[in-house]
């Protein structure tokens, strides 16, 4: 299909089921996510540009980075995690990419961090330098280049997949340095680092044949007590999807999804205009 189909835009709560909001599966389980069967996401903005694409204010400062509006989540193949934030379990601290570089071995998965941005991965290799997908092209950038201002941190463990071996996973990625546009494999820079440290084709673009199951969960964890779940056809879309809520971040996801929630149960008390 190449460039001949646009973004497929990401459908609202609103439009699609969900599971009850307080995290309890109902006799019909989770219900079906959101589909990207044609979309990339969008892992830097064009130089010069705010969130929403139209120019920033060059006036205007930036907000700093504030770990509390992560959004945390885990994800489900069937009934295995394989993935977690979680700020009691995992290591979320940001470091300015120069203090970073001490922390670095070869191999290691690195995650920029900005406010109102997709997260970026890249693939440490070694020398201060990285491997990563960056628009539509694989290159291989220094570190403190890569970054363009960001925070950074390793995220070797979110996860929950064997890594292959440090010599593997920087062959991996060099040997992809270079591909461009219909040469690529992978709808981000998530996956394409994950797939150099897993080895897992279900990283790539049509890697998982989408038969109508749905075996991926994704939870959000709303609060202690409740959460959210969408199920997927393919570990790329959901990985689109949480992507996606990392690019909006905790506040903005919360309110998306209590939107939803209200308008469900609108639609419950009021089918027809009238209350049941």
């Amino acid at each position: 299909m190449g460039n001949q189909m646009d973004k497929l835009s990401h459908l609202s709560y609103a439009e699609v089921p969900t599971v009850d909001p307080n995290g309890v599966d109902t006799e019909e389980g989770p219900r079906i996510g959101v589909s990207y069967i044609f979309s990339n996401d969008d892992d830097d903005l064009e130089e010069g540009c705010a969130v929403d694409g139209t120019d920033k204010d060059p006036n205007q400062e930036e907000k700093p980075y504030d770990q509390r509006d992560e959004v945390e989540c885990a994800v489900y193949n069937r009934d295995e995690c394989i993935y977690e934030k979680s700020v009691k379990s995992a290591n979320l601290e940001v470091y300015s990419p120069e203090n970073l570089l001490n922390k670095c071995k070869a191999g290691d998965l690195v995650e920029f961090v900005a406010t109102g941005q997709f997260p970026h991965w890249a693939v440490y290799v070694g020398d201060f330098q990285v491997v990563h997908l960056h628009r539509a092209e694989v290159k291989n950038s220094f570190l403190t280049d890569a970054s363009q201002g960001r925070r950074c941190r390793v995220v070797n463990d979110l996860y929950k997949f064997k890594s292959l071996g440090p010599d593997m996973v920087v062959q991996n990625a060099m040997e992809q340095v270079g591909l461009k546009d219909r040469e690529l494999s992978w709808r981000n820079s998530e996956c394409f680092a994950a797939w150099c440290r897993f080895g897992k084709r279900e990283f790539k673009m049509g890697g998982e044949i989408r038969i109508g199951k749905q075996p991926y969960r994704l939870k959000i964890f709303m609060s202690e007590k409740h959460s959210h779940m969408l199920e997927f056809q393919s570990l790329e879309d959901m990985i689109m999807e949480k992507r996606r809520n990392d690019h909006l971040g905790r506040t903005a996801v919360l309110q998306e999804l209590a939107t939803h929630f209200s308008s469900v149960e609108e639609i419950k008390t009021h089918p027809d205009g009238a209350a049941r």
